[in-house]
C-alpha cells in the first residue's frame, strides 16, 4: 500500500522581493518518513523548510507562487489561520533557542498559548514531551532551574520537546545538529529514529552522512531548483543525474 502524502508542494515559487529563491519546485513528503534536503549553502533549502509553515511570511517583501499543500490542504491563502499551520508543523531551528525561562516553562510556554491552564495536565505534558525528546531523565531533577544552565545538545532536545509539546503532525528541522558535538549529534539522530513514528519529519543538512544515516528520502536542491529526488540508499548509491553525483561525492558545494 502506497504511504500517504502528508504534505507536498505544486508548481512552487518564492521570492523575496524581485529575487526568484525557489523555482517550479514540486515535492511530496511521505507519512512518518524523514526526508532530507541537501544542497550547497545558498541553494534555497532553508527558505523552502520555512515555507512550509510559513515562517518566511514574517519577511517584508516576500511571496510565494503555486500551492503549498498539507494533508491536501492549501496552507496559503486569506482565510488560512496561519497560527493553526505553526502547530499543526513545528520547527526546530539550526541553533538551539531555549527561552529564558525554567526548563519546565520553556516546555510549557506553548501549551500555555493554546489555553492549557490546568496544572496536573501541563506537568502530565511537559513530561510526555521531555520524554518524548529523549532528555527527562537528564532534567527531571532540574525543571524549575533554568533553560539556559543546559549544555548545546540538551538545549537542543529542550527545544525539540518544545516543538513536540503542542502535538504537531509535522516537524522540520533546520539542521538541528550543526551546532553539537558527535556524542549530541548522535543523540539527536537516534531520537529523529524514533520520532517518526509519530510524526512526518523534514529535515536540512549539510552533512551527507547524516542524510544517508537517518533519511527515508533525499532531495537535493541546487540554485533554487529541485535536481533529484528518491528513496536516499538509491539517490546516494545510484544517482540518476551527474550532477547529484558531483555533489554527493564533493566534487562541489
Amino acid at each position: 500500500m502506497p504511504q500517504p502524502i502528508k504534505m507536498a508542494t505544486r508548481n512552487m515559487n518564492f521570492y523575496y522581493g524581485a529575487y526568484k529563491a525557489l523555482d517550479n519546485v514540486n515535492l511530496e513528503f511521505k507519512e512518518n518518513k524523514v526526508t532530507a534536503l541537501i544542497g550547497p549553502s545558498g541553494c534555497g533549502k532553508s527558505t523552502f523548510l520555512r515555507s512550509l509553515n510559513r515562517m518566511n511570511d514574517i519577511i517584508p517583501g516576500t511571496r510565494v507562487e503555486g500551492e503549498v499543500l498539507l494533508d491536501g490542504t492549501p496552507i496559503y491563502g486569506p482565510a488560512v489561520d496561519v497560527v493553526e499551520i505553526r502547530k499543526r508543523v513545528g520547527m526546530v531551528f539550526q541553533k538551539p533557542n531555549p527561552f529564558p525561562k525554567t526548563i519546565f516553562n520553556d516546555v510549557a510556554y506553548g501549551l500555555r498559548i493554546k489555553g492549557v491552564k490546568n496544572r496536573s495536565e501541563l506537568q502530565d505534558r511537559v513530561e510526555a514531551s521531555l520524554k518524548s525528546a529523549a532528555i527527562w531523565e537528564e532534567v527531571k531533577d532540574r525543571l524549575f532551574e533554568s533553560a539556559l544552565s543546559l549544555s548545546g545538545g540538551q538545549q537542543q532536545r529542550l527545544c525539540i520537546a518544545r516543538a513536540l509539546a503542542i502535538e504537531p503532525e509535522v516537524l522540520l528541522m533546520d539542521e538541528p545538529a550543526s551546532a553539537l558535538d558527535p556524542i549530541a549529534t548522535q543523540k539527536i539522530e537516534e531520537l529523529i529514529r524514533e520520532l517518526k513514528a509519530r510524526y512526518t519529519i523534514i529535515i536540512v543538512t549539510h552533512n551527507m552522512q547524516q542524510a544517508a544515516r537517518i533519511s527515508d528520502e533525499t532531495a537535493f536542491f541546487y540554485m533554487g531548483r529541485l535536481i533529484e529526488v528518491g528513496k536516499t540508499e538509491r539517490v546516494f548509491t545510484k544517482p540518476e543525474l551527474q550532477q547529484t553525483e558531483d555533489y554527493i561525492t564533493g566534487r562541489f558545494g
